[in-house]
């Protein structure tokens, strides 16, 4: 690495993170049956006299207002040992949602940051989507970028942005000409001067909007940066305007103009090659074995990734990554690089942690997950406790324990207690309605299970009882056999009872942090027990009320 150990932030120490996971370990011990409680059988399984021993008028005093803004601080912080990254001045322009570029913002920047300190020029992005990160990190760093997703919508998305860029140069080339023949035909020097500043400003304009504002005319100044080039050449052609004939000045416009038109063209380089005609594999109309596909899958990606060189670099793939995946049949010219991954999904977060300490030219790591009820668990299901690489536990501690949270304990980790905190309010009709259309349907059509899910009716119900008929329709039950009167009999009969509910929901969410750090502390506490690593934490990367899942683990190889 180019810089020492000592120029990094504090690192908490193993037994710190050990510690405090067996402290919330502890902690959720007692918590976990409410954790584990769904909503949609609040009723049927008479949850609150289960779990809860208080009144929940008292529960909701204590968790409303100022109550719940103090219950804000995480376990997590503390533990972390790491702060928060100052904001970033430069911003995007509004081509993502704010949401998207604030994240891309704030990652982008740590992982450059991380780039520079261990000199290192190549990033993979596991999860990569539309590319939005890639493409940030590319254009707006000089980062070259493999962008990995296991969706071929989602890369090509990532390549029709990328196509749209390059149609947009092409037809933008002769205006960009005109406007220096027109700059060159003014023959007083301010006004020229004048000219090439509303140019200037009227190309970078162009290239932020077009390019989804992935460029910032503040950070160019490396020589691959397309905006410099195109004002160098106008700078270039600006000087050389001087008392000529009108048939010279015309003509040196005209040189200067085919410069740009090939500086303009340069950005083309950092496209991937295959961006506007994309060869599919469905022209071929034949059958093919599963191994032959496979074979040419893999063909298709190594020649994807050959064609790739220093000027082109972002290159979106497809592939479905696993811990066992091997990155150089991915990528043919893998080097000494960083792995990252922008709310990764379900087990490919801890499955990036596991690529990173065991292939040696992934040199660090930067990981944010989400959907945590998408992981997989080793001792969730005794039947199916076989070997294998599970996404939780990861650590030893929490795999001696056999430490089960369960799929409900892992969707009420995806629970935003800042955003609740801030807007002060839940969803708690539609959470009510839901759970007496349970009682709606075990009483009166006997059925406990389904196979079929009701979905988001709510929004598209005029009232309870059109609610709990296209509910019903949705599960194929028979709406006939109950009038509108036994219908709102049953609101009736629960209504008074909906301040449990909204009680009940208030404990999950105050307690969906402690189940977040346990996972979290869980992959800092795996990534603690490697001898390869010299510095590994957790940081606070976003804000949580734009982003809710906002915490990176971020680690260094020795």
């Amino acid at each position: 690495m180019s810089r020492s150990l000592g120029s990094l932030p504090p690192e908490p120490a193993a037994e710190t993170v050990a510690s405090r996971l067996r402290a919330v370990a502890r902690f959720l011990r007692r918590a976990l049956p409410l954790c584990q409680a769904h909503t949609v059988e609040f009723y049927t399984r008479g949850l609150w006299e289960q779990l809860v021993a208080l009144s929940p008028e008292a529960v909701l005093e204590a968790l409303s207002g100022a109550g719940l803004l103090r219950q804000q601080q995480r376990p997590l912080e503390e533990a972390a040992g790491t702060t928060r990254p100052g904001l970033w001045e430069i911003k995007t322009e509004k081509f993502m949602n704010d949401k998207k570029s604030h994240e891309v913002e704030m990652m982008s920047k740590l992982i450059d940051s991380i780039a520079k300190f261990c000199s290192i020029k190549q990033v993979i992005d596991l999860g990569s989507g539309k590319g939005y990160l890639s493409s940030f990190l590319s254009m707006q760093y000089n980062l070259k970028v493999y962008g990995i997703d296991s969706s071929n919508t989602n890369t090509y998305g990532a390549n029709e942005r990328n196509r749209k860029l390059k149609k947009h140069w092409r037809a933008y080339q002769s205006r960009t000409r005109a406007n220096v023949r027109g700059q060159a035909l003014e023959e007083p020097k301010d006004g020229a001067v004048q000219d090439e500043m509303k140019c200037r400003a009227n190309i970078n304009e162009k290239l932020l909007s077009t390019n989804n504002s992935l460029l910032s005319q503040d950070q160019m100044a490396s020589s691959d940066s397309v905006p410099l080039e195109i004002t160098g050449a106008l700078d270039s052609a600006m000087l050389k305007i001087s008392k000529q004939t009108e048939t010279r000045l015309v003509a040196q416009a005209q040189s200067d103009g085919n410069k740009i038109s090939e500086n303009a063209f340069s950005l083309l380089n950092i496209l991937p090659a295959d961006a506007v005609e994309a060869v599919s594999s469905s022209k071929y109309n034949m059958e093919l074995c599963e191994e032959e596909k496979e074979q040419r899958k893999m063909a298709s990606i190594k020649a994807k990734a050959s064609k790739s060189n220093d000027s082109n670099i972002y290159l979106p793939l497809t592939s479905h990554i696993t811990a066992e995946t091997e990155l150089c049949d991915i990528i043919t010219d893998l080097e000494d690089c960083i792995m990252v991954g922008l709310h990764t999904c379900g087990d490919l977060a801890p499955n990036t942690l596991r690529i990173f300490t065991a292939k040696p030219e992934i040199k660090a790591v930067c990981s944010v997950g989400c959907c945590y009820h998408l992981l997989t668990e080793e001792f969730e299901n005794q039947k199916d406790c076989s070997p294998g690489l599970w996404g939780f536990p990861m650590c030893r501690y929490l795999k001696e324990e056999g430490w089960c949270c369960g799929r409900n304990a892992r969707m009420s980790a995806c629970l935003a207690l800042e955003r609740v905190a801030v807007s002060q309010v839940l969803p708690t009709e539609s959470l009510f309605y839901r759970a007496v259309l349970q009682v709606i349907i075990e009483e009166c059509y006997g059925v406990v299970k389904s196979d079929r899910h009701v979905g988001k009716i709510f929004s598209k119900s005029s009232s309870f009882v059109d609610y709990v008929r296209k509910s019903l329709k949705k599960l194929e039950l028979d709406e006939s056999k109950l009038p509108d009167s036994g219908i709102m009999d049953y609101y009736e009969k629960y209504k008074h009872r909906m301040n449990e509910l909204e009680a009940f929901n208030m404990l999950k969410v105050v307690l969906a942090p402690c189940i977040e750090v346990l996972l979290l502390l869980d992959r800092l506490c795996y990534l603690k027990e490697k001898d390869n690593i010299a510095w590994s934490g957790l940081v606070k990367l976003f804000d949580p009320v734009k982003s809710p899942r906002c915490y990176a683990v971020v680690a260094l190889k020795k």
